[in-house]
């Protein structure tokens, strides 16, 4: 970070609320998504399917290495039948 760099200052100090919304949706739209998984309520691949999405592309937001975006989160919500918290 530069020395000069208020912006990034400020979001350090005072954090971002819609960064930390946007990430407690992505945490919690993944739970349900991987505990819908494993009760056998849905595959990976069924996911993949409803979401017209690469099968990868679910391994990688059940483990965390990627972030949903505000539609992604209310696709998946949708197609769960759930609502994020």
């Amino acid at each position: 970070m530069e020395e000069n760099d208020f912006v990034a200052i400020w979001l350090e100090e005072t954090g971002n609320p819609a960064i930390e919304r946007l990430s407690q949706l992505n945490l919690a739209v993944a739970a349900k998504a991987a505990a819908a998984i494993a009760n056998n309520e849905l595959t990976e691949q069924d996911l993949a399917i409803a979401l017209d999405v690469n099968p990868d592309e679910i391994k990688r937001w059940l483990t965390g290495r990627h972030t949903f975006s505000m539609t992604i989160i209310t696709e998946i919500a949708a197609k769960l039948e759930v609502l994020p918290e």
